[in-house]
Order: C-alpha cells, then structure tokens, then sequence
C-alpha cells in the first residue's frame, strides 16, 4: 500500500498466561495458536501488504534481545522504549520515525498479541482503512460479536457512511468500556455494539497534531527526541524523557477526548485477543482428540475430557481420570487448574510478588 506503515505493539507484559508467561516473557512470544511465536504470526499476517522496511516493531528494552532473535534477517524495523508505557507512548514513538520519512504516511497500528484466523479479510480491512483515513479522521476495526463477552470493550455504531473499497463503514458513536454480562448480552441482541480490536489507523499528521492536544507532556517529549534523532544524542534523550510521559492506552488518551472524525469498519475474521488459556483450548479445537483435549507437548491422557495440556520441558505428563483442566508445565512451575477459570492464573504471580518470590513471575 502506497505511503503506509505498520506498527506492531509489542511492549506489554501480561500474567494471563502464567507460568509459561512471565515479565520477561509475555505472551507475544509464546508458540500457543500455532508453531509460531504470536508476534511473527502479526508479522507474517502484514508482510504481504508491506515491504519489511515499512514495518516497525515498538517493544521494550528486555524483550529486544527476543524481538531481534525472531527477526533476525529481516528488514523490519525495531525501535525500543526504555520501559513500556502503554500504546499512546508506543504510537507517538513509532510516529516520530515515520515522520522524518513521510509525515502524510498513513499508520496502521496492531497489537502484536492477537489471533486471526481469515487473513486475507483482515488484510482487505487494513487497506479501506488506510484509504478511508487518507483525508483526515481515525478508523478502528471493530469485530462484530459472536457471544456476550465481558472481557472487551465494545464500540457503539453511529452513521452508516460511504463504503470504502467495497467495506461498509460507520461513525464511531461511543467506546465502551468491558460490560458485565447482563449488559453484554443486551449489546450482542441489538446488533449495533462491535468488539474494539485496538486496531487504529490515521495519518502521522493526525496521530500527532492530536498528541499535542491532548497530551501535551507525551508531545513534548516527542519534540525533544525530534531535535535529537540525527545526533548522537538519541538514545541519551530518549533515557532521559520517556520515564516522564503519560502512562496511557490510545484509547484514554484519543480516542475519547478526540474531535477528529472516528470510523469503525465491522469485521468478521475470526479475531480473538488470545486472552485466556481457555481461548486457546477454543482456537485450537481442530487440534483437538476425540474427547475434546488440546495437547501440546509430551502427554497420555486415560478418562480425560474438556482439557488442555501445555508443555515446555519435554517430559511425559501422566492424566487420569478429570475434566475440564489446564495443565501447563514449565522447567520451574507446574500450573493444574480449572479451564474455566483460566483467567484466574493471575493471581498466582500476583501472590508470588507479594510474598517475595519474583524469580516465579
């Protein structure tokens, strides 16, 4: 696509998937929806629409060395926060790059952490984005639902406008945030509340004049690594002033304060934000044996149904006789729970950090 660039976010870290998930090893470089790390699967699913070159990787100082490894031989571009500081911070740096080249480029920007399972859709999607937003506004995918779920924030349709390459499009009316589940459902009944992905696209003009408005201690620190990104004074400014900008989502920080036309274009590609080791159990069901087990990793199941066996060691694991169980296995920590409440693993680290024992998280 003429005069567009992708950037991937892949600064976060994220518990969800504990043990096999820790800080310095989120869930973007876990192998759990296929044989590939979750960020190289964003990679490969953009690569046919851009040249390398017009690729940025934004992740932190600790998950470089990780991020280079995956890349290795490729001409993406990694840029490196020294700490994250949530999308808006991750945006407005990839930003600052794409402007010394092409300041009306168009920015597609992805989470690097999601599943798609209709890539040529998603692909189709990207492109009425980026020509719908050409001439100002920001557009965002918004998913259509296919159940209540009280785990995403939701967009609220408002003006059917003009299609865009053959995409149908809206007003992006209101962003709502995650419903508890009696709200939920009346939202998946009526038909006019879409899943918020998190992808966005806009032109660097844009993205950056609403930066300055709406958060000035982010846009200023922009502007002082503009005057030092040609000098060798970079990485130096950039220790000194990214600690001090605003720790905040695009979300918070635009989508909800912004004047600028917003768009939000339904899709319906088999997205999941891969958020729980039951959506995995879920995306994975062609994998499944003939009682509904997911297995990755050495195992031999007797009378087990409903479950899911991740490994990392190599070793056999022996199950007997359950349902409806997540067994993950790491060199260090052995995860047996309830599938069901999977989402619940958080708690583990977050007990482990209290009681001192972070060499576990």
């Amino acid at each position: 696509m003429e005069a567009t660039y992708a950037v991937i976010m892949a600064g976060g870290s994220g518990t969800r998937f504990w043990p096999a998930s820790r800080a310095r090893l989120p869930k973007q470089f876990l192998n759990i929806t296929g044989p590939r790390p979750l960020i190289e699967e964003t990679y490969l699913r953009l690569a046919p629409l851009l040249e390398d070159s017009r690729i940025l990787i934004v992740t932190n100082r600790w998950h470089a060395p990780r991020v280079r490894e995956i890349f290795k031989g490729r001409a993406v571009r990694i840029l490196v926060e020294p700490e994250g500081r949530n999308t808006a911070p991750c945006i407005g740096l990839a930003a600052l790059h794409i402007k010394q080249e092409a300041d009306d480029a168009v920015m597609i920007a992805v989470p690097s952490d999601h599943f798609i399972a209709d890539e040529e859709a998603f692909r189709e999607a990207l492109r009425a984005a980026a020509a719908l937003v050409r001439s100002g506004g920001i557009a965002t995918l918004g998913i259509t639902p296919t159940r209540p779920e009280t785990g995403y924030g939701y967009i609220l349709k408002g003006a059917l406008c003009d299609p865009v390459l053959g995409h149908p499009v809206h007003r992006a009316q209101q962003f709502v945030e995650k419903p508890d589940l009696p709200t939920a459902q009346q939202y998946v009944v009526s038909r006019q509340y879409l899943w918020n992905s998190g992808i966005f696209a806009f032109t660097v003009k844009t993205i950056w004049r609403e930066i300055a408005r709406h958060l000035p201690r982010l846009a200023r620190a922009l502007v002082q690594l503009e005057e030092s990104l040609r000098t060798d004074m970079y990485e130096q400014t950039l220790e000194a002033v990214y600690g001090q900008v605003e720790v905040i989502s695009i979300d918070y920080g635009i989508m909800e304060k912004t004047e600028e036309p917003i768009y939000v274009l339904p899709v319906a590609f088999g997205w999941s934000d891969v958020g729980s080791w039951q959506a995995v159990h879920e995306l994975r069901a062609r994998e499944h044996d003939e009682a509904r087990n997911l297995i990755v990793g050495e195992a031999m199941l007797i009378d087990v149904r409903d479950s899911l066996i991740y490994s990392q060691t190599g070793r056999l694991i022996a199950v007997l006789g359950l349902e409806r169980v997540v067994i993950v296995d790491t060199p260090d920590v052995v995860l047996v729970g309830d599938l069901a409440r999977s989402q619940d693993v958080r708690q583990f680290p977050d007990r482990l950090k209290r009681e001192g024992r972070e060499e576990f998280c």
